[in-house]
């Protein structure tokens, strides 16, 4: 039956349901897309033959809330939203944010901080033994011991304190149905230990094997360097071929254990996914409300690949999407761009093609096909692997079967394009032809910084592959007779990063002659390295110790040399120049960043006599 899934009773009568199989709880508001978890998640359900209904934003503070569609048959499903709840709720200065985009209207406070546990604990209130399954990036970034920013302390799972039965991690495909398949046949929860891409909770390891051991939760917490060990054996250990079962010890005898990652789907299994019955949009019952927000930048938009092998330190897909490239076929996203160019609002123009990295569209190698990705090796970091294969040509034929496609005027690129590895390819068909079909006026781009000690840190290409991206980009560019420019992403306050590498990160955008309007200062989000080595103080891969800002002060200079320009920043500027030693920066010659300020003479009156 086509239509939105059902989120009342009455909209349960009309499709003769009496009770559910699977109720999901999410922090997001329902939209009914393949851009949003539960949307595929419940589908998928649905394709199986399984009923679910979706409660969406539930106010916490009231049980009967979770009760509005009646106890599911099999289990309740918990998701925070395609957002950690703290990410949605907080900036990095861990001020409120003014909007909420996965709300009606963009509205905040609709789900509460720490919301996978919070839903969780209210499923309980009311329902003491139904099977809760959680999953979504909060849940799966927050599997096993993590570092949580917002309360500055080291957090044990999430399964410990949401009390859930069953944690599924990744993208969860696989796994929902398995589990899914397990609960209709009758095999209580406590006993479905045995699927990939989970967590789960026991009180003995009798029945574990072949599973590495971590240090117990208690130790993590009192040694900060053990953490840092314990995590990197968990981010070698995300690769659905070759990592391990692993098993985190907490008091009372009591385990986590993680299973390893499902196995990435296949290209008729991706296919198959985003050919789901969607509506495309969210529930309508939004609309008097100002509609969801979020739908605006994905609705004419295409995914057409999952996983990253970039190897940013910052970045937690490592984690929840993996490694390993999955892709759909080209029949498949051009059946989907058709239903785009038919939607309402639709004015010609694909706003993106891609994921996480959109020149990301086969596996890194071949040996991945057979044997997964390299533990303990990274495809483009500090330099590319040999056996990388560096091609593009079947991104290149997606584009241009999309650019002949009745009413699309435009097929724009606007998620990650990963620089060095355009640079890295003989070929320079992409490159061509992405200046000329697939940019609009500029192409964002993310070198992060450009002290090789910070990008080393981050995992990104020394700065010298930037420079030459640069310079090939607008040679291309010149050829074409379009006056394009690029926009970097930059990023202040990374660890590793001190004030001689911001101060130095300012002159180049001095030299290029750019005025960034936003920065992104250093956001420790959980399961990342770089989380890690802001909490730890070292790299978990090297063990060597890493400088960290941590001093809101000094993190503000950070951010101000960047926007250097700003005359608000010219205190803080003049600040940070002084103590990394750079007064040559401060006059009115052309290199100087900020020109001293002119004290009148009445001023120096003042002064002088001690006003």
């Amino acid at each position: 039956m086509n239509g939105f899934l059902p989120i009342s009773r009455k909209e349960m009568r009309e499709r003769n349901i009496e009770q559910l199989d699977f109720v999901f709880v999410t922090g997001d508001a329902y939209v009914d897309h393949p851009s949003f978890a539960p949307a595929i998640i419940s589908r998928i359900l649905e394709s199986y033959g399984y009923t679910v209904g979706i409660i969406a934003q539930p106010d916490w503070k009231d049980d009967s809330s979770i009760a509005k569609l009646g106890e599911p048959k099999l289990a309740f499903l918990v998701s925070a939203g395609n957002m950690d709840s703290m990410v949605n709720h907080y900036t990095v200065s861990k001020k409120r944010r003014g909007r909420d985009s996965y709300t009606p209207g963009g509205v905040i406070g609709k789900r509460p901080d720490y919301a996978t546990v919070v839903y969780c604990n209210l499923i309980r209130h009311t329902y003491k033994k139904t099977p809760i399954l959680i999953g979504g990036i909060e849940a799966s970034l927050r599997r096993l011991a993590h570092y949580d920013y917002w309360s500055n302390k080291l957090k044990r799972s999430i399964l410990m304190d949401s009390g859930a039965d069953i944690l599924m991690y990744g993208m969860g495909e696989h796994s929902i149905v398995e589990l899914a398949e397990a609960l209709a046949a009758g095999i209580p929860v406590s006993d479905i230990t045995y699927v990939d891409g989970t967590v789960y909770r026991t009180n003995n390891l009798e029945s574990v094997y072949d599973y590495i051991e971590l240090p117990d939760f208690e130790s993590l917490k009192e040694d900060k360097l053990k953490y840092a060990e314990s995590f990197y054996v968990q981010y070698c250990n995300t690769d659905a071929f070759s990592g391990k079962r692993l098993v985190e010890p907490y008091a009372n005898k009591q385990y986590v254990v993680q299973n390893p990652p499902s196995k990435p789907l296949t290209v008729q299994e991706m296919d198959d996914v985003y050919a789901l019955p969607y509506m495309r949009t969210y529930h309508p019952s939004y609309e008097k409300q100002g509609g969801i927000p979020a739908i605006e930048e994905v609705k004419f938009s295409l995914i057409s690949n999952r996983g990253c092998y970039g190897g940013c330190s910052f970045c937690a897909i490592t984690f929840h999407q993996g490694r390993m490239i999955q892709t759909r076929s080209h029949e498949s996203l051009l059946e989907e761009a058709k239903l785009i160019t038919g939607q309402k609002g639709f004015k010609g123009y694909i706003h993106d093609v891609g994921g996480p990295t959109a020149n990301f569209y086969h596996k890194a190698c071949k040996k991945q096909e057979k044997f997964g990705v390299c533990p303990n090796k990274q495809c483009l970091f500090p330099e590319p692997c040999k056996n990388l294969i560096v091609d593009h040509s079947r991104y290149l034929a997606l584009l241009r079967k999309l650019r002949k496609l009745p009413g699309v005027k435009k097929v724009f690129i606007r998620s990650g394009i990963r620089f060095d590895y355009m640079l890295y390819d003989k070929d320079d068909t992409f490159f061509r032809e992405l200046c000329e079909h697939h940019v609009s006026g500029q192409l964002k781009v993310a070198p992060e910084h450009v002290s090789d000690r910070v990008l080393s840190k981050m995992g990104k290409p020394s700065n010298s592959v930037y420079k030459k991206f640069a310079g090939k980009y607008a040679r291309i560019n010149k050829k074409l007779g379009k006056n394009q420019f690029l926009v970097p992403y930059l990023m202040s306050s990374h660890p590793g990063s001190d004030l001689v590498a911001a101060v130095e990160l300012a002159e180049h955008i001095r030299d290029i002659g750019y005025m960034p309007e936003q920065v992104q200062d250093f956001y420790p989000t959980p399961s990342t390295i770089s989380t890690v080595m802001y909490y730890t103080g070292v790299d978990p891969r090297t063990m060597k110790p890493v400088y960290v800002p941590k001093n809101p002060h000094e993190k503000a200079m950070q951010r101000a040399l960047i926007q250097y320009r700003n005359p608000d920043n010219y205190d803080l500027v003049k600040e940070a120049l002084i103590k990394a030693g750079r007064r040559d920066l401060i006059g009115f010659e052309k290199h100087c960043l900020i020109k001293p300020r002119k004290i009148n003479k009445k001023r120096k009156q003042e002064k002088r006599h001690g006003v």
